[in-house]
């Protein structure tokens, strides 16, 4: 049980822009909702946790003014279904909360009920131009230790650079020099105008393949799911990594698959499996790439703002579990490696050029029938195994833990280093409480 203790609306410290800003191509596609975060704190003798509500207040404070546009207000523009970002330092949202639990009592921190009371909801019916972009809320425990817990605009910011603003208001806290700006200037993501026709079929923004003789995916929707925190070891990744190269097709720079390819096509297979998938089901696997580095030029340093594009990696059920894992790997990095400069400027041109964003944006609300679907027979893993997730000490240490506050529909999934860097993978998965135990089954079998 969680009490409200306190709310607060953290304005920038100083003066910022009052303007209006663009929102990129990258940004207008993403979901309307924030995507939820939660970093535990065990109690320390060297800091008096009677005050870390006025140290969240001050350095959010501060962070705002170089990170300004997340104190501002979306905007609908018209009735085209586009937003645009209003810099108006109306502020982010703090609250402060006390709950009778104990850390220990999250177990291993898996994205629970009990885990999402920690980050802060709003009301996603409101008018948008009302909802803070940052929400944030402080939660004492029983037992001394606190936890903060993050929404923050997907509209707004990707993996990257949430973390970007997570570190450097953490150096502020501290009473540090924030030394790392966000490059704000979202114009360099726009499409050129006048647009050019695709160059490509952008497979991706297409609807996710339906489970044969359906015509929609409503009744999927509605199953129970559950939400489990799958762990593989060093060893095991090392394993399933030798598994898939030793049928591999072809090499990338000379080399085999990544991890992240092995472990995600182990995942692909194992979920066709656990559904019982026909073998001429068609499926597909959604991958969030990032753009920073595949653009020529190159986004400039710090670039603050959604900079990823999802891929899909597409097959037949029966080749995916039939076949040997370099297959599946294979089908992962031919999806990836299509994202080149004149693949990603045909992706931005067709994003600009339609009128209604609605029917690509997923949602991260559970339960949700709005936007786009990824559930049953499809997956979408998302890695945040190369992002800097840990780390972030306010001034009373450093986490023990950081994952998802929630994982909002079936199929998603993310991929976490394990917290003690020791090349371990964390994995949140949600999936239907039908399929769930022959996943897990077949996900350990044989590493």
């Amino acid at each position: 049980m969680v009490s409200l203790k306190g709310s607060y609306m953290v304005k920038p410290l100083e003066q910022t822009p009052n303007s209006l800003m663009d929102l990129s191509d990258c940004d207008q596609i993403q979901a309307i909702t924030h995507a939820p975060t939660v970093y535990f704190y065990r109690p320390s003798s060297k800091f008096d946790y009677t005050t870390p509500i006025d140290i969240l207040r001050d350095s959010l404070s501060k962070a705002l003014v170089i990170f300004y546009p997340l104190a501002g207000r979306l905007h609908w523009i018209g009735s085209a279904g586009r937003l645009e970002l209003h810099c108006n330092s109306m502020g982010a949202l703090l609250l402060e909360a006390e709950s009778e639990a104990k850390i220990d009592d999250f177990g291993d921190f898996c994205p629970t009920p009990q885990i999402r009371a920690l980050v802060p909801s709003i009301d996603y019916s409101s008018p948008i131009h009302e909802q803070p972009l940052v929400l944030v809320q402080l939660t004492k425990f029983s037992c001394g230790g606190i936890s903060v817990g993050l929404g923050i605009s997907h509209v707004l910011v990707d993996g990257p650079s949430a973390f970007h603003f997570v570190t450097e208001w953490a150096k502020i806290a501290r009473g540090e020099q924030s030394d790392n700006p966000p490059f704000l200037d979202r114009s360099v993501l726009l499409a050129k105008v006048p647009l050019a026709p695709p160059s490509f079929d952008h497979v991706e923004l297409n609807p996710t393949p339906l489970l044969i003789g359906r015509s929609d995916n409503l009744e999927e929707r509605k199953k129970e799911t559950m939400v489990v925190m799958l762990k593989l070891s060093k060893d095991q990744i090392d394993k399933l990594k030798k598994i898939a190269n030793e049928g591999k097709s072809r090499d990338r720079n000379g080399g085999g698959y990544s991890r992240y390819e092995a472990v995600a096509g182990h995942m692909w297979r194992c979920a066709c499996r656990a559904r019982k998938l026909e073998s001429q089901q068609p499926t597909r696997l959604d991958v969030a790439v990032n753009l920073r580095n595949r653009l020529e030029p190159p986004l400039p340093k710090g670039y603050f703002g959604n900079a990823v594009a999802r891929t899909a990696a597409i097959g037949m059920s029966g080749e995916i579990v039939s076949k040997p894992l370099s297959y599946t790997s294979s089908k992962i990095r031919e999806a990836i490696d299509k994202m080149s400069d004149e693949y990603l400027r045909s992706y931005l041109g067709f994003v600009r050029s339609q009128d209604d964003m609605s029917r690509y944006r997923n949602f991260h609300t559970l339960g949700c029938t709005k936007g786009a679907f990824y559930g049953n027979p499809n997956l979408e893993i998302t890695s945040w195994a190369s992002l800097p997730l840990y780390g972030a000490d306010f001034g009373w240490g450093k986490e023990i833990h950081m994952g998802p506050g929630a994982i909002g529909y079936d199929g998603k999934s993310f991929i976490l280093p394990g917290h003690d860097q020791d090349g371990s993978y964390i994995i949140p998965l949600r999936l239907q409480v039908a399929h769930m135990d022959a996943f897990r089954k077949f996900f350990y079998e044989d590493i």
